[in-house]
């Protein structure tokens, strides 16, 4: 199927894959899960649980964005598509709001971090600026968040002493983000007619704001935890290597990442996750995430 852009000439998309909203799933988050769950790890442990806290308000503010142009969408197929968008990423919030009731029972005010949040997108941005520019920050961090799951899983090593179940959680999310990863793209292009140059300025700020926000965060946790400042200064030195060294978390995805500057990029035309098939034939088997958690992990090379 080729998709219209506002940028020029530009290559048709592969077939996405369909997307699947998936509901009442179960992934153990009230059991015994370790404070550190990274295998002992703080800093790793606290940056995924820094996400979790961010992704609730995020994926509202990432609903919003798009339903600003749900009536002007006349394509059947692409308001199927934002239904389907909004079912997941509702259930997203859901299951990382049940994990972040674990983070409350540690000590870490959610709540607080939350409605600062809260606040900062929806209460400033979504006031301050344009519509077309609060959808192209969407459309940006949809883009991040699917190239993520890259990040995770197609190197095994990366998650192998984590919580199996929380890896599980993540792999879900992350297969999810990969099925939907076009729709706010498509309604910027399409419908917000939104060109180049906004579309990089809003990738921009947020390759910016999500990482400031996310390690203040793991600060505030690390914080809480009773680290003092000098521990928190080395636990940082080594988790900001971890992250982007050369070939480490971040950087080793840096080509998916730039593809979104080219003109004419769309989401489907390039970076496909060759393990979500695994991970789909595992949970259409099981019904099982963590079982298909654990298969997707198991092919990373």
């Amino acid at each position: 199927m080729a998709h219209s852009t506002a940028s020029g000439a530009h290559a048709a998309p592969r077939k996405p894959h369909p997307i699947v909203p998936r509901e009442k799933l179960d992934f153990g988050l009230g059991g015994d899960i370790p404070r550190y769950w990274f295998g002992g790890d703080a800093f790793k442990t606290r940056f995924f649980d820094a996400m979790s806290t961010i992704f609730p308000e995020g994926e509202r503010f990432f609903i919003m964005c798009v339903r600003d142009y749900r009536d002007q969408v006349s394509d059947p197929r692409l308001q199927q598509e934002i239904r389907d968008f909004i079912r997941q990423e509702g259930q997203h919030s859901m299951i990382h709001n049940q994990f972040n009731d674990r983070l409350k029972a540690q000590g870490i005010d959610v709540d607080k971090l939350e409605a600062f949040q809260r606040k900062y997108m929806t209460e400033l941005t979504r006031k301050l600026r344009s519509r077309p520019f609060t959808l192209a920050m969407t459309a940006a961090a949809e883009h991040m968040t699917a190239i993520m799951a890259h990040s995770f899983f197609e190197r095994r090593e990366v998650l192998e002493l984590a919580d199996p179940r929380m890896r599980a959680m993540y792999a879900w999310h992350a297969m999810e983000e990969v099925e939907h990863k076009a729709v706010a793209f498509d309604v910027m292009q399409q419908v917000a007619r939104v060109g180049y140059l906004r579309r990089v300025l809003a990738m921009l700020e947020v390759s910016l704001a999500f990482p400031i926000h996310t390690f203040l965060i793991v600060r505030y946790m690390l914080k809480v935890d009773g680290f003092g400042a000098w521990q928190r200064a080395g636990l940082f030195a080594k988790g900001l290597w971890w992250l982007y060294k050369p070939g480490g978390l971040f950087s080793s995805v840096l080509g998916h990442y730039a593809q979104y500057y080219k003109p004419g990029f769309h989401p489907w035309q390039t970076g496909q996750l060759r393990s979500y098939e695994v991970w789909l034939s595992k949970f259409n088997e099981t019904g099982d995430p963590i079982l298909a958690g654990n298969a997707l992990h198991a092919t990373g090379a």
